[in-house]
């Protein structure tokens, strides 16, 4: 649902005195979103294996870097994902005989897609855009560092039941709401922010700020089901700057 809407909804409730329980300023009312003390941006997977070059690159994903970098000063809370795999991951085609990138296979949690071998531990690969530049980020989080799962949240691995500790860390710090960028749209960045409404936060996804891989249509279903779940689809120019 488009944010006008949200806001008209909450006008004719009488609730939009009350959007400051939620980490947003007043300037919501105005057609702005100030993030306050309790927002924070998540910086998902911006990491050389989904940039121009990389194992795994997301189409445009470049194009990302510098809205993000725009966005990080209105922010006073900033989290960086990291996609962190093993060698010969459960996720990856190659470590299965006869199976191609894009194919699927089942595993113990559910369907898994097999990608390209990407984002290895400790691989140039692996590491943040050097482009980059979110210097306040208070907390990297990496994931898919189980051998044998995979993890496109940045809030739970693909079992949908081992947490990465990351909804702690926010609930602790008194953050009620999450901004949601990065790649890749329709995978890491659409289970973050499903996942953190699942968590209990209000959860937007910041739109011209991810870029997604678009798989057999897999960027439309991942905008219903975000929208389904309660996640808010916004632009960079509806965050008012810091």
């Amino acid at each position: 649902m488009h944010r006008r809407t949200v806001l008209k909804s909450a006008a004719a409730l009488g609730l939009v005195g009350s959007l400051g329980s939620f980490g947003l300023s007043s300037a919501f009312a105005a057609g702005k979103i100030k993030p306050g003390g309790k927002a924070a941006l998540i910086v998902v997977d911006v990491q050389n294996c989904f940039l121009d070059g990389g194992t795994l690159a997301v189409k445009g994903g470049n194009e990302v870097i510098p809205v993000i970098n725009a966005l990080a000063p209105a922010f006073q809370n900033i989290v960086v994902t990291q996609d962190w795999h093993t060698a010969g991951h459960a996720s990856f085609a190659s470590t299965y005989s006869g199976k191609k990138p894009f194919e699927t296979t089942k595993l113990n949690y559910g369907t898994q897609v097999l990608w390209p071998d990407h984002c290895v531990q400790g691989t140039d690969d692996a590491a943040l855009g050097k482009e980059l530049k979110v210097p306040t980020a208070q907390l990297i989080i990496r994931k898919g560092f189980h051998k044998e799962m995979d993890s496109y949240s940045a809030f739970e691995e693909a079992d949908h039941k081992t947490a990465t500790g990351l909804a702690g860390y926010l609930k602790a710090r008194g953050i009620k709401t999450v901004f949601v960028t990065g790649l890749a749209t329709d995978f890491c960045v659409a289970w973050t922010a499903m996942d953190a409404r699942k968590a209990g936060f209000e959860a937007y996804v910041i739109e011209d700020a991810t870029r997604g891989i678009d798989l057999n249509g897999s960027l439309a279903a991942a905008w219903k089901q975000m929208t389904a779940k309660g996640v808010k689809r916004i632009q960079s120019g509806d965050i008012q700057a810091g």
